[in-house]
């Protein structure tokens, strides 16, 4: 259902006391993705900083994404949160306002056990907006085993998948048992994508795309057109933005990036703070090849 390089964006602030949200900041900078031929846009994950939006803020990010997209491509909205009712409120929200599908990454720090797991991701399911489960254990500490995923993958209204594990080995499991459904598994590591696309993944929830879209959306066309060395050139050409954009937590790299490139940005929220001026330096300079 969900196929393609889908950026997951940051979220831009206004240089102000409360980094209030920049709304013309972020339609420009979804008009620039639109323009590059993104097949989706990601509002509300990680990168956006969904932790320190308030609800208000959280539904204003999608409704703009929302109405600036305007039907071109599909809009899946981040709405987890380890409190399940919290992210009832957001997905409802988020499908009240006219997002495609939501993502929805496991309940951090409480570390449900699986029982919690199925009956948190299925009531969200019955709110009938397509969910993509969101699994990444460096930041939840708990990983969503295949298992539990393969059994997940049943409900109709739970439709993907993304990972970003780190365990090559999982995912094609994953892709194993569910290579005769509707079900989609999108990268959620950017040096993933190449590996993943190979074993029968979907696509990729990218942060390295809010800085070279065209590049990432011509690796995957590449390869989906059989092209694969081209896809595999692509894939080395852009490892090097893909380990800057972890010189230090996500999206403090990705979003010092953006506004490197003149884009809309503004500074992160508290608790993160500034990328330091020896690793804005090395940023530059990764930059500046593919400028």
């Amino acid at each position: 259902m969900f196929k393609g390089v889908f950026p997951a964006i940051i979220t831009p602030f206004h240089q102000n006391p409360k980094a209030d949200i920049d709304a013309e900041g972020l339609k420009s900078n979804v008009r620039y993705l639109l323009e590059s031929g993104v097949h989706g846009i990601v509002p509300c994950g990680s990168t956006g900083e969904s932790a320190t939006l308030s609800f208000e803020e959280h539904e204003r990010v999608i409704e703009v994404v929302v109405d600036t997209v305007n039907g071109k491509v599909p809009v899946i909205a981040g709405t987890g949160s380890n409190n399940t009712e919290e992210a009832v409120r957001l997905t409802s929200a988020a499908k009240d306002i006219g997002a495609d599908g939501v993502l929805v990454i496991s309940p951090y720090y409480n570390k449900p056990n699986r029982s919690g797991l199925i009956k948190h991701y299925s009531k969200l399911a019955d709110l009938d907006i397509p969910v993509i489960m969101y699994n990444v254990p460096g930041r939840t500490g708990q990983n969503l085993a295949p298992d539990l995923v393969i059994e997940l993958s049943r409900h109709p209204g739970i439709v993907g998948i993304k990972e970003a594990s780190g365990d090559i080995n999982q995912v094609s499991q994953i892709i194993e048992d569910v290579r005769d459904e509707d079900f989609s598994v999108i990268s959620g590591d950017d040096a993933m994508t190449f590996p993943l696309l190979a074993i029968g993944g979907a696509g990729v929830i990218s942060v390295a795309a809010n800085i070279e879209p065209l590049r990432m959306v011509r690796m995957y066309e590449y390869f989906r057109a059989g092209d694969y060395r081209e896809a595999l050139n692509l894939h080395y050409e852009l490892s090097p933005l893909f380990r800057s954009m972890f010189i230090d937590t996500n999206p403090i790299p990705v979003k010092t990036a953006v506004e490197i490139r003149g884009m809309a940005a503004g500074p992160v929220r508290l608790p993160l703070d500034a990328l330091e001026e020896e690793k804005r330096a090395e940023l530059k300079k990764v930059l500046s090849y593919y400028d």
